[in-house]
């Protein structure tokens, strides 16, 4: 079972997305939390698969719940995934950048969110490579300061993660590369190591702030 917790100020969104996700077979909703600071509470005593937060929330917002949530060692296995009215929200840069493994618009349909929340459960990021372009358009340097020193990636793992910032899977990336989808596997989980991603939403994040992949001109 897929164990998931929801942080969200409107009951009536809350109950909404309880009641489509607890209709799965393999999903369980198992708490809720209407503030930031409950959903850090939350995550500490649930300990979920996959943690849908709310961005704008009283008291404690969604971006600063997710840094608490990422940076406590024993919450490692919990996934966020930022709810958001708008795309464009200058929130969530920052909140992907945190290490939230994706996103998801409230008015998303159904089948969406159900897909979503089971791609984050598997380790996988929740991010397409042209949203994430537009949001660090929008929100960011591509070459910021503090953006992670790549020069310790083998060549073979740079090629890897520029392919992964522009939205390819394993398989994409072993028929692209010539190799095994388990071989594509392996050096996408060794860039995220040696990066200190969380998953691959992160290393997308990482391959335009580096400058490894440059934001196309629109």
């Amino acid at each position: 079972m897929i164990r998931v917790a929801l942080a969200e100020d409107q009951e009536l969104v809350r109950t909404g997305f309880k009641l489509l996700l607890d209709s799965e077979d393999d999903i369980v909703v198992v708490g809720e939390a209407a503030n930031g600071g409950a959903a850090v509470a939350l995550a500490r005593e649930e300990k979920p698969d996959v943690l849908l937060m709310d961005i704008q929330m009283p008291l404690v917002d969604g971006l600063t719940a997710t840094k608490l949530i990422v940076g406590d060692p024993d919450l490692d296995g919990v996934r966020v995934v930022m709810l958001t009215t708008f795309a464009a929200d200058a929130k969530l840069f920052a909140a992907l950048r945190a290490g939230a493994s994706g996103y998801l618009v409230k008015d998303a349909e159904p089948h969406e969110l159900l897909h979503g929340v089971r791609v984050v459960a598997r380790g996988d990021g929740l991010l397409s490579a042209s949203v994430t372009r537009r949001v660090i358009e929008s929100f960011a340097d591509t070459t910021a300061t503090d953006a992670p020193d790549i020069d310790g990636l083998t060549d073979r793992e740079t090629e890897v993660l520029g392919l992964v910032a522009r939205g390819l899977s394993n398989a994409e990336i072993a028929g692209r590369l010539s190799m095994s989808p388990a071989t594509a596997k392996t050096h996408v989980n060794r860039t995220m190591t040696k990066l200190g991603a969380r998953d691959r939403a992160q290393l997308v994040i990482f391959a335009y702030e580096t400058g490894l992949v440059v934001p196309t001109p629109r």
